[in-house]
């Protein structure tokens, strides 16, 4: 029989505005007897947060040095990232903070900061993918395809692979990538994935890149099992970031009294790198601590086919130059 809280849970749910403002966190967090991040400890772990230097990923870095963790901040911006690394240090008064400056979107930058991280980290116990932003007007990136697409969808996915072992040494190691509620709306493409810049339209491809992050965690756990690294996407829920503001300003006007806090949106990320149910590898999409269905319309369902799940695996290989059968074969000889 459902709990009480379940049953909560489900009538949050229903209406989107009660579960994904912070109303929903409120109830959950009452009803459902949340522990306390400041339980959870993680000291002698280290942690590797991009897009670190505001809103959520400022909010996850500080969460997670507050459990003992060193975070390793990953910015595009050295000015930046090193102020948001002066502000932690001072709101947590730790010191295990380090930077690295890397922009997402650059396959080369994303390898310079994968080898940075293996030079200074043998385990990497937790990685969060969080940067990423919704996207103005159309732009290429270095890696030749759209910018949204590189940075959210090709940069994680190459500096996954290529911080694979560091991940298997944390046991387990623990991959979150912050997706959103958006991708609930469209259907899984590959080719929708680096459109043409006539009629480019930032919202649905900010949608269509969530979308391949969350069917992206369930193949990389369906295709390293026993590697010793747990794979979860997750949605923050709708939180009042800069990126918001920036981005969608009516959106956030309209709503900004019932808008998450940063550290609201960051919660799950913090309860998964530390709580035993993300030591699970079983590339479920969570919101607000519970494993929820990756669809909620036919049409996107229906379009998540495993030929398409195939070919943007495929497509991610061949964009980012690096493959997990080559990988593993140079593992072995």
């Amino acid at each position: 029989m459902p709990t009480f809280a379940t049953l909560v849970d489900r009538a949050l749910e229903w209406p989107v505005v009660t579960s994904f403002t912070r109303l929903g966190i409120a109830v959950r967090r009452r009803v459902g007897g949340w522990r306390p991040l400041a339980s959870y400890r993680l000291d002698g772990r280290v942690a590797l947060v991009t897009g670190a230097t505001s809103g959520i990923g400022l909010a996850a870095a500080e969460a997670l040095a507050n459990m003992g963790a060193h975070v390793i901040l990953l910015g595009r911006d050295a000015g930046r990232t090193e102020a948001a690394h002066r502000e932690l240090v001072a709101r947590t008064g730790s010191q295990r903070f380090s930077t690295v400056i890397a922009s997402m979107e650059d396959a080369e930058d994303v390898r310079r900061a994968a080898q940075a991280v293996i030079a200074a980290h043998p385990r990497l116990d937790v990685l969060v993918h969080n940067a990423g932003a919704l996207a103005a007007g159309y732009r290429r990136s270095p890696m030749g395809i759209e910018v949204t697409a590189a940075a959210q969808v090709v940069g994680p996915f190459l500096l996954t692979g290529l911080l694979l072992d560091q991940l298997a040494a944390g046991r387990p190691g623990r991959v979150i990538t912050v997706a959103s509620g958006g991708a609930y709306v469209v259907p899984l493409t590959v080719d929708g994935l680096d459109p043409a810049p006539g009629g480019f339209d930032g919202s649905a491809q900010y949608a269509r890149a969530k979308r391949a992050q969350i069917t992206l965690t369930e193949l990389w756990a369906a295709r390293t099992p026993g590697r010793g690294v747990a794979f979860h996407s997750m949605h923050p829920g709708w939180v009042d970031t800069p990126g918001l503001a920036e981005s969608l300003p009516r959106f956030r006007a309209l709503l900004r009294p019932l808008l998450r806090t940063a550290d609201e949106g960051a919660d799950t990320i913090a309860w998964l790198a530390a709580d035993d149910a993300g030591a699970r590898s079983d590339g479920a999409f969570w919101f607000d601590r519970v494993p929820r269905a990756a669809h909620r319309l036919r049409r996107t369902r229906e379009a998540d086919t495993s030929e398409r799940r195939e070919r943007l695996w495929a497509w991610c290989e061949a964009q980012s130059g690096w493959s997990l059968e080559a990988a593993e074969q140079s593992r072995g000889a």
